[in-house]
């Protein structure tokens, strides 16, 4: 028999799977090299020094065109390692500015902005309109047109909201001076983005065209278009995501989140408007809800992934060899840029009154240019302001500012401790942003309990922000006027979320048991010295809480037995004060007695001494 027809029809075979393999590998390939660039190269890079951002960007840089793939022209293998179709992780990077926008809507509560509106809007207004005005000029004289000297302006304007906050943060500042002075200003750089981009779409209407119609017609648009969500928002979403939560699925909740993300965002396409637009009109309308902390839980992670992306497009699109040809050009360029940011910042808080010291420190980390640049050179040059030399050699000046940041900052913190604190105090003039609030209780469970709990702290004048899993106890609570808010307290992200960081307390109130212990074990895990007080459902339960760590448990039906001993001692004589010490004693024994098992002889030394006080 001959063998040959099937040799060549296995290799035939043979060569057909290889080809498809090839084929499948080539299609997911960039893809691949990214979720490894987040998994493994960034968080590399971010250990000697690097924000997430910045390391997305040099990845983005050194896997691209004019990195590897110039070097890859000379060694076969790193193809491989080359990402050679950025198109195809574009579209998962609009996705991440679309969802920055939508978080960024769900931070600008109305509440917030009433609360710091003498910082946002004039200090932030101020510092917004005096550094594009200057920099739109130095881009004139330049040799920029005036349209694109405008767009020029508005991008370098704005500055970095991720890394500026997150370096705060790190360094739990961001409620000291310099903190809320920054954070006043990137809220109010955040709001201004919006209008930004609508002068960016009226700036590319063709030639002829009167610019104050069409920037008036492209308000107009996006007036109709936010009131349309508005209005659907108020009478939809909110319904939407209470039915949703009624059943208690993450899944399914983060389903309907991720669809009013992106489809509020295609909405607004349909209508002629960005999709970043649309997804942060729909954040504003849920901002005011119950949900908004759960929802910031569930959006975060997508939105660092799929921003991280956008910043590594932005990176393969980075030409190093503009820098090459001109790097004293582009350096200088880089720290005029900064210069001037920092002078404008520096004027507008001497304006307002505002200590020196925290405003160096604040100008000097606003001065560098920020991610939203890079969103609004996109859009310019789509819409045919830029050419695509142009804005890369802008890109790349916008990514030079953006790595001096971590400097500057070292530079603030050296300055700030050669120069020692502030004398001034800004107490009269400047408020603590209300989502980052220190010293308050953060409470676990919104039934009966909670409520009570809530309603004795708010008598105290203490903060406090409440969760609850169950949607019928937050819709209550709203309802009340209570601050409390949907989200399981099972998940430490949304707990941090709430403040727990900064949090004075946790009481856990919930009437479920094993909740509880779920809770504590895992708050436990990660806060060694917060304190937690829990609710337990008997002197047992309580063993249990105390051996997790908890730092007082309150069984129930101890404090029932407490209260109908201390009625039924009134009751039959004794007098009032002498029943209520009784009580209070006994409670301390009680407790003493569940959270230090090896105090029992002490324990049972109160036990006769009560008993003496009674006789």
């Amino acid at each position: 028999m001959n063998s040959k027809p099937f040799l060549c029809t296995g290799r035939a075979a043979l060569s057909t799977i290889t080809r498809m393999a090839s084929d499948s590998f080539s299609h997911y390939k960039d893809v691949l090299i990214v979720l490894g660039a987040a998994g493994v190269i960034v968080p590399l890079l971010m250990r000697v020094g690097f924000s997430s951002i910045l390391g997305f960007l040099v990845v983005g840089l050194l896997l691209g065109p004019h990195v590897l793939g110039r070097i890859s022209e000379n060694i076969p293998s790193l193809p491989v390692l080359t990402i050679t179709d950025p198109e195809a992780v574009a579209g998962l990077a609009e996705l991440g500015v679309v969802f920055l926008l939508f978080l960024i809507g769900l931070e600008l509560s109305f509440e917030r902005l009433k609360t710091m509106r003498k910082l946002v809007f004039g200090l932030g207004g101020s510092q917004v309109i005096f550094s594009t005005a200057m920099l739109a000029t130095g881009a004139a004289l330049l040799g920029f047109e005036t349209k694109q000297a405008v767009v020029i302006g508005m991008a370098l304007a704005l500055s970095s909201t991720a890394i500026i906050i997150q370096l705060f943060s790190e360094e739990k500042r961001l409620g000291s001076q310099a903190g809320r002075i920054s954070f006043a200003v990137l809220l109010m750089q955040d709001v201004a983005v919006i209008p930004m981009l609508l002068i960016v779409t009226a700036l590319a209407a063709p030639a002829g065209t009167n610019l104050g119609l069409a920037l008036l017609w492209a308000v107009g648009q996006a007036l109709l278009a936010a009131l349309l969500i508005v209005v659907i928002g108020r009478f939809a979403l909110t319904p939407l995501l209470r039915l949703v939560a009624s059943s208690k699925s993450p899944e399914l909740f983060l389903a309907a989140v991720l669809f009013i993300a992106v489809g509020t965002g295609a909405a607004a396409a349909v209508a002629g408007l960005s999709m970043s637009l649309g997804a942060f009109i729909a954040g504003l309308v849920l901002a005011e809800t119950e949900y908004r902390r759960a929802i910031e839980t569930i959006i975060e992670p997508f939105k660092g992934l799929l921003l991280g992306m956008f910043f590594l497009l932005v990176g393969l699109n980075l030409d190093i060899g503009l820098l090459l040809q001109s790097p004293l050009q582009i350096v200088a360029a880089g720290l005029a840029v900064i210069a001037i940011k920092c002078a404008v910042t520096l004027a507008c808080g001497k304006l307002f009154g505002l200590p020196e010291r925290p405003m160096l420190e604040a100008a000097l980390l606003l001065g560098p240019s920020g991610e939203f640049a890079f969103v609004m050179l996109a859009a310019a040059t789509s819409l045919g302001l830029f050419r695509n030399q142009e804005t890369s050699a802008i890109l790349l000046l916008v990514t030079l500012t953006m790595m001096l940041i971590p400097l500057l900052a070292k530079l603030a913190k050296s300055l700030r401790n050669k120069l020692g604190p502030s004398i001034s105090d800004l107490a009269a003039n400047m408020e603590q942003p209300p989502d980052h609030q220190t010293s308050h209780v953060v409470i676990a469970g919104f039934g009966r309990v909670g409520a009570l709990v809530a309603d004795m702290l708010a008598e105290q004048s203490i903060p406090y922000v409440a969760m609850d899993f169950d949607v019928a106890n937050v819709t209550r609570g709203r309802k009340a006027g209570y601050k409390v808010y949907f989200g399981d307290a099972a998940n430490l992200a949304f707990l941090e979320t709430c403040g727990l960081k900064d949090a004075k307390a946790l009481a856990i109130t919930m009437d479920a048991p094993q909740r509880v212990e779920q809770i504590l074990r895992l708050v436990r895990a990660d806060h060694k010295d917060l304190k937690i007080i829990a609710r337990a459902r008997d002197e047992r339960h309580a063993q249990k809480l105390y051996e997790a760590g908890v730092t007082e448990a309150v069984p129930e039906t101890m404090e029932a037995s407490l209260q109908l001993a201390e009625a039924l001692l009134v009751e039959t004589g004794v007098p009032m004060g002498l029943a209520i010490a009784a009580v209070h004693e006994r409670r301390d024994v009680s407790r003493k007695l569940l959270g230090r098992p090896d105090r029992r002889a002490e324990v049972a030394k109160m036990r006769n001494r009560l008993k003496k006080t009674m006789e």
